[in-house]
């Protein structure tokens, strides 16, 4: 199973130079595991930069992988992940969910870079 982070999506959504690396995950919706926050995330960025339309757009996209809503386990042992590998709040819920659902998570935000099960790339600036 596989998670890609919030990063991943809007790179994936804007067709980014690191899209190569999100977009087999993204399109193997059987093996997609896609946390509540990343929709959150996701959408709240689309929203700002672009329009709510687009971003509904993008939800839907999203909704073909598995959703995994917070569960009170999930929120338990991010607490405890965040604690122990000093992530933020968003970055332990998904790691958390990553753990539950024994899944990779694929990522270009360093907070992630050196755990277990992260499939990592480097951020492209233009």
């Amino acid at each position: 199973m596989n998670i890609v982070d919030s990063c991943g999506w809007l790179k994936y959504f804007e067709d980014d130079s690191n899209a190569y690396f999100f977009s087999p995950i993204i399109q193997n919706t059987a093996e997609l595991i896609v946390p509540t926050i990343t929709i959150t995330e996701v959408f709240k960025r689309i929203v700002q930069q672009k329009d709510e339309d687009l971003a509904l757009q993008a939800i839907a996209v999203m909704h073909q992988g598995k959703v995994v809503n917070l569960s009170s386990a999930i929120a338990v042992t991010a607490a405890q992940l965040g604690t122990l590998h000093k992530l933020p709040l968003t970055s332990s819920i998904i790691y958390s969910t990553a753990k539950h659902t024994k899944s990779t998570i694929y990522t270009q935000d360093a907070d992630f870079k050196n755990l277990d099960k992260v499939k990592y790339i480097e951020k492209i600036y233009k």
